[in-house]
């Protein structure tokens, strides 16, 4: 099927500051994202549209979108059978056809950047009735031929040569005239892409005539170097140290015709891979740039379809190189709403003890969306997953051909943290910037002058109704000076005591450091960007608190910043159970007799992210002013086990005394495998195994997997594979159904989640109730009472909160036969106020002579 690929890029010189895009070819529409505040708009946006017949004639129209009323600004016309059959075209500029009627009739209405191009089969077919262009389009020929005479001598004499230089305009003036008679007037707009994108001229007007290692000695040259960009914020793929230099790997990897991306596109199973030059980007020598077209191989869900990934340097700076890699695929499904970014960071390694030179290879990727879809969720999950896939591969290919360093000794937390400044982040720079405005300085002046006019004059004698001691007001003037001095001084004490409020009372837990033994959870909150401002404030006050397993860490405030700078380090308490998800939420301090106004928040799922993720990461907060402004926090995250298996072993015992049963710790090869079936990480352990059946249209026969944080369900019936987990905080109650005829006379297990929870593991709920509860059911246990038992002990275990443990514990530490009762769960769900709950199973010795007596009656 023959597609046509249509790149809006920006437009220019719009009579209108707001506008979009709508594009129609036959009966299939697609249009833009509409830009605000701008005359010149930057879409960057691809579309692919079915060709099912030469003379369809694409139309894009730029619409206008102010204060909710539409009108129709301008429009191009270019017939399909126009447009060049290749794979990668230089942009052209269209002018927009004024509209017939209208506020912009017989008006200049700017200019659009667009790149077409052809692709799939039906070529031959197709070119055989390919028209002449219609002369509808509104170019000029003699501006057509400027531009091409203009193009050609851009590039010197000594880039390419006098013979190859007249070859080139003798096409264009060939190509010229061809047109008709009657387009004398009005030229193709579309056959002046096809010149200005022709192949051998985009190439010599902007290749580098040296080789490719010069042209980076170019860029190097150069005064005005970008700095090193931090990661992507989807996450890292790879990060790992080479001994190999920084210079020699960025070749190894990016040098044109390179063996290691031939033979990782053969692993992979890429075909059609055809690298174009590494050119000068905008032809100004400032970074280089080259696309690169393959067809991906086919998956389960997705047939094999077309990418186009474009590769720009974008900083090369003596050993250390950075290049953005940008990766579109509208063949894909939902592919025009967005594409993917890579980030490749090639930088000096450490220090080897060998004397080695090394290198430090950080791959991170991101997703941006071009147009808003509901299956936002579903495509960042599977890119997410296709992406750690593709990069294992590669990151065991880069292994066979170089000597990978351990970084044990660089991924602890001391070694992240050392860049912090840990000292206190109250200077008096920020202090000066706070106070220095125009409602200060202002009333400085004033008081100044009040003051030396006080100096200056001598006591007056009272006049009116003054009297000794009295001094009021002698003229309308005096009393609105007065009146505007007073309303000035107010305005300086209130930011005063906002200020005093904010440092000292408003107290942050930064530089705590954790008590006790167990799991110890460090976070170092860097910086925010975009942080929302209030409509009614128009600046913000953010601080940041972190809530984990009960606790509460806040950071300080910082005053009337949207991209606040923190560098803070709140480490938690020891905890005994490794914990599952951390709450961030962002709010606005405005004084502490005022509620505090939300500005976002989000959830951190440990178990979703490995440690390196978590270890520099960029966290997207969500709500409605979050989400308006693409609010993000930079976060870098670390839990320690610092007492080791020692603590597992506590666990573990504390939990064969809620269950009445011995739990043994299973082996690392089972633990192993138990991780990289649900892709967990690895201070996850495995408590227990049990088989069982899901029970949904059709029972299903599996094994049901339970350690410290969730419960996971793994089956695979001929090949066909189920798999899911939650978190035991998602869990909202358990029941126990009697047996019945239809469970073959098996007790059922009801596990109900919690409204909006357990969203990944729908497709293993049997029903959803009203209010969105999923609920799961098990049965058929090899011994049903104890998977019952320790399934409630280990849920229990996670909702009571370590307050609650500890004030349970202490007071009935005494007590040998102590055990939390089942039903403490949903006493703690009830909105009952107690003060203190006591339980206690106590052993009862029957007498001896009532024993014997009822032996006697048996």
């Amino acid at each position: 099927m023959l597609r046509l690929h249509v790149c809006v890029l920006e437009a220019k010189d719009l009579p209108v500051s707001a506008t979009y895009v709508k594009l129609r070819l036959s009966k299939l529409k697609a249009k833009t994202r509409i830009l605000t505040n701008t005359c010149n708009p930057v879409w960057n946006q691809e579309f692919c549209f079915r060709v099912h017949d030469a003379e369809d004639v694409l139309l894009l129209s730029v619409v206008s979108h102010v204060n909710g009323y539409v009108g129709f600004v301008g429009q191009v016309r270019i017939p399909v059978g126009s447009i060049s059959f290749e794979h990668t075209l230089q942009p052209a500029w269209f002018s927009l056809q004024s509209p017939k009627s209208g506020k912009f009739f017989n008006k200049y209405c700017g200019k659009i950047l667009l790149t077409l191009y052809l692709r799939g089969k039906g070529r031959a077919s197709f070119t055989k009735h390919k028209h002449s262009p219609n002369p509808t389009l509104a170019v000029e020929n003699s501006k057509e031929l400027e531009g091409l005479l203009h193009s050609s001598c851009r590039a010197p004499c000594d880039k390419m040569g006098v013979g190859k230089l007249l070859r080139v305009i003798a096409n264009g003036l060939h190509k010229i005239l061809k047109k008709k008679e009657g387009n004398s007037k009005l030229g193709d707009s579309s056959e002046q892409s096809t010149l200005l994108s022709d192949p051998e001229v985009s190439a010599h007007e902007n290749s580098p005539t040296c080789s490719f290692e010069e042209a980076l000695a170019q860029m190097e040259s150069r005064d005005n170097k970008p700095e090193m960009p931090g990661n992507l914020s989807g996450g890292v793929l790879v990060d790992q140290i080479y001994l190999f230099s920084p210079y020699d790997l960025n070749l190894f990897l990016f040098a044109p015709k390179s063996q290691f991306r031939k033979d990782l596109a053969e692993l992979q199973g890429i075909t059609n891979v055809q690298e174009g030059p590494w050119t000068w980007k905008n032809g100004d020598m400032s970074s280089l740039t080259r696309v690169v077209t393959c067809t991906k191989a086919a998956t389960k869900l997705v047939k094999e379809v077309g990418a186009t990934e474009e590769q720009t340097y974008i900083r090369v700076c003596r050993k250390e190189f950075a290049i953005l890699c940008s990766i579109s695929t509208p063949e894909a499904p939902y592919g025009n709403t967005f594409r993917i970014e890579l980030l490749y960071k090639i930088m000096p390694g450490e220090e080897v003890p060998s004397g080695e030179e090394s290198s430090h290879l950080a791959v991170s990727w991101g997703i941006v969306f071009l147009q808003s879809t509901m299956m936002k969720g579903v495509i960042e999950s599977g890119a997410r997953q296709g992406l750690k896939e593709s990069f294992n591969q590669f990151s065991q290919k880069l292994a066979q051909n170089f000597k990978v360093q351990d970084k044990a000794n660089f991924s602890d937390k001391e070694h992240f943290l050392a860049t912090l400044q840990t000292e206190d982040q109250w200077h008096w720079w920020q202090e000066v910037s706070y106070f220095c405005n125009f409602t200060v300085v202002s009333t400085f002046f004033m008081c100044l002058y009040v003051m030396v006019h006080i100096l200056y004059c001598g006591p007056s004698l009272p006049q009116g109704l003054e009297f000794g001691g009295l001094e009021l007001p002698d003229s309308f003037g005096e009393l609105i000076i007065g009146g505007i001095l007073s309303i000035q001084l107010q305005r300086v004490y209130n930011m005063l005591s906002h200020f005093v409020q904010a440092r000292f009372q408003m107290g942050t837990d930064h530089g705590l450091k954790a008590h006790g033994v167990g799991w110890v959870l460090t976070v170092a909150l860097i910086e925010g960007v975009d942080l929302a401002s209030l409509e009614s404030e128009g600046v913000s006050n953010p601080y940041v608190v972190f809530t984990c397993n009960a606790q509460t860490r806040s950071s300080s405030v910082k005053l009337q910043t949207s991209n606040p700078q923190w560098n803070e380090i709140l480490e938690f308490e020891a905890m005994e159970e490794p914990p599952s998800v951390l709450d961030v939420e962002v709010f606005h301090f405005d004084g502490p007799f005022d509620q505090d106004v939300s500005l976002g928040h989000a959830e951190i799922n440990f178990l979703k992210h490995t440690s390196t993720e978590l270890a520099d990461m960029w966290l997207l907060l969500e709500g409605k002013l979050a989400q308006s402004s693409q609010s993000k926090l930079h976060l870098r995250i670390f839990l320690d086990n610092n007492k080791g298996v020692q603590t597992i072993k506590e666990y573990l015992g504390k939990m064969e005394k809620e269950v009445g049963k011995k739990l043994n710790l299973r082996s690392p090869q089972r633990s192993s495998t138990f991780q990289k079936l649900f892709a967990l990480p690895p201070e996850e352990f495995l408590i227990k195994d049990l088989t069982c059946y899901l029970k949904r249209k059709m029972p299903l026969q599996g094994r049901l997997f339970l350690s410290a944080r969730i419960l996971g369900f793994y089956a695979n019936f001929f090949g066909n594979k189920t798999k899911f987990f939650f978190l035991w905080e998602d869990i909202e109650d358990i029941q126990v159904l009697p047996p019945s005829l239809a469970t073959v006379g098996s007790p059922t297990l009801v596990i109900i989640l919690r409204s909006g929870r357990g969203i990944d593991a729908r497709h293993g709920a049997k029903t959803q109730d009203e209010e969105g509860r999923l609920r799961f059911h098990f049965q058929s246990f090899s011994s049903f009472g104890a998977a019952c038992r320790t399934i409630k002990a280990l849920w229990r275990t996670r909702i009571l909160n370590p307050y609650q443990k500890d004030q349970i514990t202490e007071e009935h530490e005494d007590q040998e036969g102590f055990v939390i009762p089942e039903d403490y769960a949903s006493i703690l769900e009830n909105k009952v106020n107690m003060s203190r709950i006591f339980s206690a199973e106590l052993p009862i010795r029957e007498p001896w002579s009532i024993k014997l007596c009822r032996e006697k009656d048996v």
